[in-house]
C-alpha cells in the first residue's frame, strides 16, 4: 500500500516538474505577480506623496508679519516667497488651475493686534486661500496650516466671512474629474478586458481543442480573412459587454458615493460633452481591438481553453497594471511617447478625457498606434493558422 502511495506521489511530482508552463504559472508566477504589484503600487503610493514636492510653487503672502517672514521664507527650497496684494482676479486663476501658487492674507498689522487687541473676543482670522485638485497647491497649503497651527498664538484660519467666501478654490465639478479620472480607467479597462477574456479563449483555443479549427482552415477562405474575422468578431462583442458595464458604472457610481447635491455634498456628476464621449467611444473601441489580438495570439499558441486562461495571466496583470497607474498621477501625461504604448495609452487618453485635459494629438496617436498593433496582430495569426505545428500541437 505505501508502495502503491509512493508511486503515484512520485508519478503527479514528476507530471508537475516536467510541466515547465505549469511549474512557473503554479510555483513562480504567484510570488511573481504579488511582488510586481505590490512594489508598482509602493512606488506609485511614494510617487503621489512627493507629487509636487519638486515642482516650484509661488506663495503671495499679503500683510507679512515679520514676525513670521523668516519661517515662511524658510519653509520649502521649491517655495518662492512673494510680499504681494492679490485680488478676486487672483484667486478666479487659482481655481481655473492657471495659477500655481498658494495665497496667504495676514489681517493689516497682525503682530500688533495681539500686543494691543482692539476687541480681546475677537481672534485675528489668517486667509489662506489654495485649491486641492492641484498637488502642489494642497502640498504647501498643508505645510502652511500646519506651520500656523503651531504658532503659539491665538487666532483663527480660514473662518469665511460670508456664504460665498470659500479657501479652497476646487470646484465640485473639478473635484469630480479628478476622481472619476483616477477611478474610471481603471474600471474600464478591466471591464473591457474581461469581456475579451469571456469569448476570446474558446474561440480560437476551444477550436483547437474540440478540432472544429481544422474544418475552418480547409474552407476556401484566406487565412488573413479568418483572422481578421476573429479578431473583429471578438472586439466587436466585447465592445458590447465593454459599453453595458460603462453605462452600469455611469448609473451607479454616483448612487454608491452618495453623491446627492442636495445634502450639501458636492455634485460629482457627470460634466461631460458630445465629443469626450466620441474620444471615450473610439478609445474604447481601440483598445477592444488590441486586446482581442493579444488574446487571439495567445489562445493560437494554447492547446486547449484551460492552457490559455493560463497563458492570458500574465498579460491579465499588465493590463491591470496600467489600470491603476492613474490613481497614482496627477492627470494624464503631456509625453506623446507614452501614446504609443499599447493599453497604457488607452489608459492616459481616458484620464485626460475624464480630467478634462482631452487634446486631439494624444488621440489621434492612441487610435492609429493601436490600430498598426491590430494590424501587426493579424499577420502574425495569419501566420499561425498557417502553421500546422501550432494549429495542431498536443
Amino acid at each position: 500500500m505505501k508502495s502503491n502511495t509512493w508511486t503515484i506521489i512520485k508519478k503527479e511530482f514528476a507530471r508537475f516538474f516536467g510541466d515547465r508552463q505549469l511549474l512557473f504559472t503554479t510555483v513562480i508566477l504567484p510570488g511573481l505577480l504579488i511582488y510586481i504589484v505590490y512594489s508598482l503600487m509602493g512606488s506609485g503610493i511614494q510617487s503621489m506623496i512627493s507629487e509636487g514636492a519638486d515642482e516650484v510653487v509661488t506663495m503671495r503672502v499679503e500683510n507679512m508679519p515679520e514676525s513670521l517672514a523668516p519661517v515662511l521664507n524658510s519653509i520649502d527650497s521649491n517655495l518662492v516667497v512673494v510680499e504681494q496684494p492679490f485680488t478676486d482676479e487672483d484667486i478666479a486663476l487659482l481655481e481655473d488651475k492657471e495659477l500655481n501658487a498658494v495665497l496667504l492674507r495676514f489681517p493689516a498689522g497682525f503682530d500688533s493686534l495681539f500686543a494691543a487687541p482692539a476687541d480681546p473676543t475677537a481672534l485675528p482670522n489668517v486667509e489662506i486661500y489654495y485649491n486641492s485638485t492641484n498637488n502642489a497647491s494642497s502640498r504647501v497649503y498643508m505645510i502652511v496650516s500646519s506651520m500656523l497651527g503651531n504658532y503659539g498664538r491665538p487666532f483663527t484660519v480660514n473662518v469665511p466671512q460670508n456664504e460665498e467666501q470659500r479657501f479652497d478654490q476646487a470646484t465640485d465639478d473639478s473635484i469630480g474629474a479628478m476622481i472619476w479620472s483616477k477611478l474610471l480607467p481603471m474600471l474600464i479597462i478591466m471591464m473591457l478586458f474581461s469581456g475579451v477574456m469571456a469569448i476570446a479563449p474558446s474561440s480560437i483555443a476551444g477550436e483547437k481543442e474540440r478540432g472544429t479549427i481544422a474544418t475552418l482552415l480547409v474552407t476556401p477562405m484566406r487565412r488573413n480573412e479568418l483572422a481578421l474575422g476573429k479578431i473583429v468578431s471578438l472586439s466587436g462583442i466585447a465592445l458590447l459587454s465593454g459599453i453595458s458595464s460603462f453605462i452600469g458604472i455611469a448609473l451607479s457610481l454616483p448612487k454608491m458615493i452618495s453623491m446627492d447635491s442636495g445634502t450639501g455634498a458636492p455634485d460629482l456628476g457627470f460634466h461631460y460633452t458630445t465629443n469626450d464621449y466620441l474620444v471615450l467611444l473610439l478609445v474604447i473601441f481601440a483598445s477592444v481591438l488590441i486586446m482581442a489580438s493579444a488574446v487571439s495570439l495567445l489562445s493560437a499558441l494554447a492547446k486547449d481553453v484551460k492552457n490559455a486562461g493560463t497563458m492570458v495571466t500574465p498579460f491579465m496583470l499588465v493590463v491591470m497594471l496600467c489600470g491603476l497607474l492613474p490613481m497614482f498621477q496627477d492627470g494624464a501625461s503631456t509625453n506623446l511617447v507614452v501614446y504609443l504604448i499599447p493599453f497604457y495609452n488607452s489608459i492616459e487618453v481616458m484620464t485626460a478625457v475624464f480630467a478634462h485635459e482631452m487634446t486631439w494629438t494624444p488621440v489621434i496617436i492612441t487610435i492609429v498606434s493601436d490600430v498598426v498593433y491590430t494590424a501587426i496582430a493579424v499577420w502574425g495569426l495569419t501566420r499561425m493558422f498557417n502553421s500546422e505545428k501550432v494549429m495542431f500541437s498536443k
